[in-house]
């Protein structure tokens, strides 16, 4: 019998491996006159919160020059946390050295789009002197970690914050290339130095971490690798439920790709969260594929192993044992939105910010208001996972200056905000994502313009508004909303349906390949069923499942182009 042969690896293991622990030849190539980098720097880039890309509205016009180069770059914040000094330096950023606008990640970090290669050691230089770094914000090690960012100062929140300060910290790369490059540290030479825990190759690919409240699903728990809900008692965190092996990416056309929900390991105490987070990162690390980059995912792991091989591997190496898992009955969701008052009596504000887009345009100059704003009033700063921006520390009049300033610069308030618009997400896609196959962020507001008239017909609008009643809607891959649009192609989108607020159910495949301008239409018999035949405190995604007959939430979705197909509910044949 012929012995058993090690799968090949891929090549961005090989860069990885060869890339002397993050250096490449990157600091040869940026100082060098062409204005993009080649070969195997732009997979190492990516670790120091670089992706390299080009404005495709103009690659056929400028087929003779060349692409126009420009790059992304990516600030990780543990918990999207910020003082009003570093927000106001990383805004001062964007005018001089980006597009004109700053981006809110959905995992709480920060963007800048529209950077050139002249410019890039400047803008990281003047990053790091605000005390943050793109370090880690991409790449194959563990991403930007969450964590519910209200501000309530209290116990809980103050224990979750922590948390994820210490995972962060516990899980950040230690190569000193980032140092030598962009802030001209001393260089290793001719020794480099080890990784002590991702070692040469690093993670088989991203890996992510989130942090929240069983009473408030902000974080999107079930969507991460591995995630932590903080269990209270008294006002006092008695321990995290740990959850495992979540991931909503998927190809279409590729049914051995899936979307995955998290689900539950057992229990920790306090004391245990970090530790646990690093264990799970590091049965990634030994044992995830590193021959497939589309299957490189701890979700694929979980997928081959059973939670019940997962859990004996993970107590292996623990130096405690699991606790049994506590059932999240009442998990809730929260945007954070509007003013709210903190336990210390003063109060924190809730932005709205559409697709996480802080810019002055269309007649609105919220990245104007909110300068001025923190400018003035010197609050924190706290970018939440729904993409908006939380003002902190606020003396009660101070809220009535915020909607002031928000007022005069066309910022509408909650009460005027509809709902659809208030649950809505969309990824930034074309021009510049080399992964974007369809329009997303720039298509979302036709498509809003849309939808509202046809809620409106259907019945109230306005947020605040019952649970019940909320239908978020995301023109990006994610596969947890109520409703989700999902380029397959140019002009072309995928409907799913069945999520929730919850985020612990996963969605059906709805319709397959509709046009842009069809995706009202192909949805407004849906939403007329459920408007008419909803049960009390019933969303979208709940009456889908009970008219197809399976109430029990999905947890896996693969990328099968197999439509369930528009549904006939209840009183429909």
């Amino acid at each position: 019998m012929g012995s058993k042969t090690t799968p090949r690896e891929s090549a961005v293991e090989r860069a990885k491996r060869d890339g002397r622990q993050l250096r490449g030849t990157i600091a040869e190539q940026l100082a060098g006159d062409a204005p993009s980098f080649e070969g195997d720097d732009l997979q190492l880039l990516k670790f120091h919160g670089i992706y390299q890309q080009d404005d495709r509205d103009h690659r056929r016009e400028r087929r003779s020059e060349g692409k126009a180069y420009q790059f992304m770059i990516r600030v990780a914040l543990p918990g999207g946390r910020l003082s009003a000094e570093q927000y106001l330096a990383l805004d001062e950023l964007t005018e001089e050295l980006a597009d004109g606008s700053l981006r809110v990640t959905t995992r709480q970090g920060l963007q800048y789009h529209g950077v050139v290669k002249g410019d890039l050691k400047g803008v990281m230089a003047r990053v790091n002197q605000s005390l943050v770094s793109t370090l880690a914000a991409c790449g194959d090690v563990s991403r930007n970690v969450m964590a519910c960012p209200a501000p309530l100062d209290d116990p809980t929140h103050r224990a979750v914050q922590e948390q994820a300060a210490a995972i962060a910290a516990e899980l950040r790369p230690r190569s000193r290339a980032y140092h030598e490059i962009w802030l001209d540290g001393e260089r290793q030479t001719p020794a480099i130095e080890e990784e002590p825990f991702y070692g040469d190759r690093y993670l088989p690919r991203k890996f992510k971490v989130a942090v929240g409240l069983a009473r408030d699903n902000c974080v999107d728990l079930f969507a991460h690798d591995v995630a932590l809900a903080a269990l209270v008692d008294a006002g006092e965190v008695t321990g995290y439920d740990l959850l495992v092996g979540g991931g909503l990416g998927m190809t279409h056309g590729k049914g051995d790709t899936i979307a995955r929900l998290a689900e539950p390991l057992g229990r920790v105490e306090p004391d245990q969260a970090v530790e646990a987070a690093r264990i799970v990162a590091a049965i990634f690390r030994d044992h995830g594929n590193r021959a497939d980059r589309r299957h490189a995912r701890l979700k694929y792991l979980l997928a081959e192993w059973g939670i019940d091989r997962f859990r004996a591997e993970f107590e292996a190496r623990a130096s405690f044992a699991l606790a049994p898992f506590v059932p999240l009955d009442d998990l809730a969701f929260h945007d954070h939105l509007g003013a709210i008052r903190q336990s210390d009596g003063k109060w924190c504000y809730g932005v709205f910010v559409q697709s996480g887009r802080i810019a002055d345009r269309d007649g609105q100059r919220l990245r104007t208001a909110l300068r001025g704003l923190v400018g003035v009033l010197r609050p924190g700063v706290r970018f939440t996972p729904h993409q908006n921006v939380l003002l902190t520390d606020l003396e009660p009049a101070d809220v009535l200056t915020v909607e002031s300033v928000l007022r005069s610069h066309g910022i509408g308030l909650l009460h005027e905000l509809p709902s659809v618009r208030r649950y809505s997400m969309a990824c930034p896609a074309l021009p510049t994502c080399g992964l974007a196959v369809a329009e997303s962020e720039r298509a979302l507001p036709d498509l809003l313009a849309g939808l509202e008239p046809v809620l409106d017909r259907l019945g109230p609008r306005r947020a605040p508004r019952r649970p019940d009643d909320r239908l978020p809607q995301r023109v990006r891959p994610s596969y947890t909303a109520d409703l989700a649009f999902v380029g397959r192609s140019l002009d072309l989108y995928h409907v799913y349906v069945g999520g929730g607020l919850r985020g612990d159910s996963i969605t059906d495949l709805y319709l397959a390949d509709v046009r842009a301008g069809d995706l009202i239409a192909s949805v407004t018999p849906l939403l007329e069923r459920w408007a008419a035949e909803r049960a009390p405190g019933e969303g979208l995604g709940a009456y889908h499942r009970r008219a197809l007959g399976d109430a029990t939430p999905r947890r896996v979705v693969t990328g099968k182009e197999i439509p369930r197909g528009p549904i006939e509910g209840p009183g429909h044949g």
